[in-house]
């Protein structure tokens, strides 16, 4: 399947694939933290669940500080999310995401506790509002009419979004 409008549904609908190579597309991301570390997100892999209406993306992370040895500490990361309509922008963006998991590399202990809490929230902070799917208003519009979002619906393999 392609992401596509369904006329006779009223129904757009965006495959993980699809979402996947838009995500892609905007990786690596990177915050500062604190002033000391720098945390970064890369190879993203998003992840549906209809069962729980939520998504879920996993990275790979790395946390970098003068004061770590060695100076970068690599990890993964697991972020969930519900989604949300953003109407100006006409974007799904991530709503209120989780750090699920976060796991560090060769580090354990106090260090890698607190390291895995900086890492969280960071990942957490990066992600808040992040669009994985952005439309053009021509994919809104049908003939002079032109449609808003009604619902979003997180199925295993595809976002689906209710227009009215």
């Amino acid at each position: 399947a392609r992401a596509g409008f369904n006329f006779f549904l009223n129904e757009y609908t965006a495959t993980r694939d699809e979402l996947q190579a838009e995500i892609t597309k905007r990786f690596p991301l990177t915050e500062r933290y604190a002033e000391v570390f720098s945390v970064t997100l890369r190879e993203p892999r998003l992840s549906l669940d209809g069962t729980a209406n939520r998504a879920t993306l996993a990275a790979r992370l790395a946390i970098s500080s003068p004061l770590l040895q060695p100076s970068t500490v690599p990890g993964r990361v697991a972020v969930s999310s519900a989604l949300r309509w953003d109407a100006p922008a006409l974007a799904l963006r991530l709503q209120d995401p989780r750090a699920e998991q976060v796991e560090l590399e060769g580090l354990r202990g106090r260090d890698a506790e607190q390291l895995q809490r900086i890492g969280a929230v960071v990942a957490q902070e990066l992600l808040q509002g992040y669009a994985l799917h952005t439309f053009k208003p021509e994919e809104l519009r049908v003939g002079n009419k032109t449609y808003s979002v009604e619902s979003i619906a997180i199925a295993n393999d595809a976002v689906k979004v209710t227009l009215k």
